[in-house]
C-alpha cells in the first residue's frame, strides 16, 4: 500500500522498461473504470480527477478531510449546492471518518463513489479501487521468494487487481438505476 515500487526506485526490473508506466504493485490508487488507461506512475488522485472532470462537464471541489467536522461542513454544502455527487479517494482522514461520510452522504440523497469496499458493505452505493485480499496474497508470494533468495530488485512489478462493488439497497434510497452493463461488470453487488 503507498506509493508504486517503481515510483519509490524499490524495483530495479520494472525501472529498467520504458513501456511500464502503469500504476502498480501494490497501491491503492485507483485507474479509469471504463478505459482502464495506463497513468504514469507517482499521478495522485486528485490529479487524476482534475484531468478527467473537464472531459465529463464536471468541476471538481476539494474537501480535505481530517477530522469529522471536515465532513460535517463539506456534505451539507455541498447538497446545498445542488446537482453534486462525491468522489471519495484514500486517505487516514477519509477511512476514520468512513461511517460519517457514508450516512451524511445517504441524508443528503448525495450519490457516491468510494475508493474501498469497506464503505460499500457499511451503506455506501459503489467503489473502485484495490482488492486489498489480492494485495495480502501478492504481498505473502513476495515475502516467501524473498525468503527463499530471490533479490527484491529482479521480482516484478505486477498490476493490482481492481474490483467494482454495487450497493443496490442505496442506489434504490437514491432513486438511481443501475444500468445491466454496470452490473455485468460489477466484482460483487450488494442487495
Amino acid at each position: 500500500m503507498g506509493s508504486p515500487p517503481v515510483a519509490l526506485g524499490s524495483s530495479a526490473c520494472a525501472a529498467r522498461s520504458k513501456a511500464h508506466r502503469r500504476l502498480s504493485g501494490w497501491t491503492a490508487r485507483a485507474e479509469p473504470i471504463g478505459s482502464r488507461a495506463d497513468i504514469t506512475a507517482g499521478i495522485g488522485q486528485w490529479s487524476v480527477i482534475q484531468a478527467v472532470a473537464p472531459l465529463l462537464g464536471l468541476e471538481p471541489s476539494p474537501v480535505n478531510v481530517r477530522v469529522g467536522q471536515d465532513v460535517e461542513q463539506a456534505i451539507p454544502d455541498l447538497a446545498r449546492a445542488g446537482n453534486a455527487g462525491l468522489i471519495i479517494t484514500s486517505g487516514a482522514g477519509t477511512f476514520r471518518n468512513r461511517d460519517l461520510i457514508v450516512r451524511l452522504a445517504a441524508e443528503h440523497k448525495l450519490p457516491a463513489i468510494y475508493y474501498a469496499k469497506t464503505f460499500v458493505t457499511v451503506g455506501g452505493l459503489m467503489s473502485f479501487g484495490a482488492d486489498r485480499l489480492d494485495h495480502f496474497r501478492r504481498a505473502a508470494d513476495y515475502a516467501h521468494r524473498i525468503l527463499k533468495g530471490e533479490s527484491p530488485a529482479d521480482l516484478p512489478v505486477q498490476s493490482t487487481a481492481y474490483e467494482l462493488v454495487l450497493n443496490l439497497k442505496t442506489a434504490k434510497a437514491l432513486a438511481l438505476h443501475m444500468p445491466p452493463t454496470l452490473l455485468a461488470r460489477a466484482d460483487e453487488v450488494i442487495e
